[in-house]
């Protein structure tokens, strides 16, 4: 596109030269000079519009050459530009940042790294919608393979995060390389919507503090998160294995999940027992967090449901969504 413009330039600076000439020193009507001008870069061969001084010839003839050059360069840029598909392209780019603009409910993440790709995989697969910030021009090829919204802009700027529609987000993913970056756009996210919820990443765990202090709603470390796995796994494996496949693994068709109970829903006011959740879906209640923050591991079968209490369910992924829908 700047190869185009650029030769688009030069053609229009081409034509101006030319019927400036021809209407000051050849004394040409303005719309004879047009004419002449016209004629001449498309070489069609109609004559002069009227006899030239043999300056106006000379000029005519650089005019010629310089134009058809410029002309035929113009036309094999758009020519390849179709053919390499560039237009179709920067269209279908166009229709991307319309539909940025119609997001709503969303998960912004920025930072398209080893932890960004694999957000966008894992969202992507609990079908949410998410639209990826990324300041590094070299990863818009693996972007754009996988298909995914993004915006090549620094998530540092305030107005970044505006244009990626952080006042209609569900949530923000800060997850750059850097900890002070990664606090910048904490502090920015937080300082634009209040209330909207913040997970960052701490590449040193010293400044998980740091983060949380910006605003963070919730801090993970990477990398201090990869050695209590690893701890784990060498002391209780199966325990491991488990978490995994209720979690993360789908090949068993079960997954661990969260629904929280809204106000009007046919269990509020009602025992589990009473809401035969475990009997008509399977499903087992791991927890209840209550609307207090108190947490409720493996409660009881009387413990009463309330409105905006948050249920951990494990069960069948086609029986969780049932659940979802009616709570």
């Amino acid at each position: 596109m700047r190869k185009l413009r650029i030769s688009l330039y030069l053609f229009l600076i081409v034509s101006a030269f030319g019927v400036s000439y021809y209407h000051i020193f050849e004394r040409m009507t303005f719309s004879d000079a047009i004419f002449m001008i016209a004629i001449t870069l498309s070489t069609v061969g109609y004559g002069e519009v009227q006899p030239l001084s043999p300056t106006g010839r000379m000029v005519t003839v650089f005019i010629i050459l310089f134009g058809i050059t410029i002309t035929g360069y113009t036309g094999g840029t758009f020519i390849r530009m179709l053919i390499e598909g560039e237009l179709g392209k920067r269209f279908g780019r166009k229709k991307v940042e319309k539909k940025i603009l119609k997001l709503k409910d969303h998960y912004i993440i920025c930072g398209y790294g080893r932890i960004g790709k694999l957000l966008t995989k894992e969202l992507r697969k609990h079908n949410q919608k998410f639209l990826v910030i990324e300041f590094d021009s070299s990863q818009i090829a693996d972007l754009e393979a996988t298909g995914t919204p993004y915006m090549l802009l620094d998530a540092r700027d305030e107005n970044t995060l505006l244009k990626a529609g952080i006042m209609r987000a569900k949530g923000l993913v800060t997850a750059v390389m850097s900890d002070a970056d990664n606090v910048f756009i904490t502090l920015t996210a937080r300082m634009l919507h209040p209330d909207i919820f913040i997970l960052a990443r701490a590449s040193e765990p010293k400044n998980e503090t740091k983060l949380k202090s910006a605003g963070a709603t919730k801090v993970v470390s990477p990398y201090l998160l990869g050695g209590q796995r690893m701890a784990q796994l060498l002391v209780s494996p199966t325990v491991v294995d488990f978490i995994d496949i209720a979690t993360m693994d789908d090949k068993f068709g079960l997954r661990m999940e969260e629904a929280m109970i809204r106000g009007g829903s046919p269990y509020e006011g009602k025992t589990l027992v009473e809401s035969n959740l475990r009997k008509d879906y399977g499903v087992i209640i791991v927890l209840i967090k209550k609307s207090s923050g108190e947490m409720k591991f493996n409660p009881s079968p009387h413990e009463v449901l309330e409105g905006n209490d948050v249920l951990v369910m494990l069960g069948k992924i086609a029986d969780l969504q049932k659940i979802n829908a009616i709570i």
